[in-house]
């Protein structure tokens, strides 16, 4: 399935709200952010970046894998979530979800199950 092409004002517009959303990661998002940067799992992951119309808190986009860390919010969305992950699903992408408070309370099993996703995606 080839991606629809959003309008360069959508794709300044997702740009510029990521760029934003940088500037101000959730608790949760910044723990994981710091135990993935600079390729320290063996892959390069950027973080807030737009990926088919959405953006997405990180990806690693030579193993195409895009994790999501998840809050409270996220209860009230899972049929948007379900549709996103579909989404990018057809695109190549695996989408991870790992809840906020896992982050938080269990970082080593959170990195583990990257690890893991990682290792699946070759």
């Amino acid at each position: 399935m080839r991606p629809r092409t959003l309008d360069l004002k959508t794709q300044q517009l997702l740009q510029h709200r990521a760029q934003l959303m940088r500037g101000c990661p959730s608790p949760p998002e910044q723990a994981l952010w710091l135990a993935i940067r600079s390729a320290q799992l063996g892959v390069p992951f950027r973080r807030q970046v737009p990926v088919a119309g959405y953006i997405v808190d990180f990806v690693a986009a030579r193993a195409m894998l895009v994790v999501e860390v998840d809050g409270r919010h996220h209860e009230q969305r899972r049929a948007s979530d379900d549709r996103r992950d579909r989404k990018l699903g057809r695109l190549g992408y695996r989408v991870l979800r790992l809840e906020a408070e896992q982050v938080l309370r269990q970082l080593p099993a959170a990195l583990a199950l990257v690890r893991q996703a990682l290792r699946e995606r070759g």
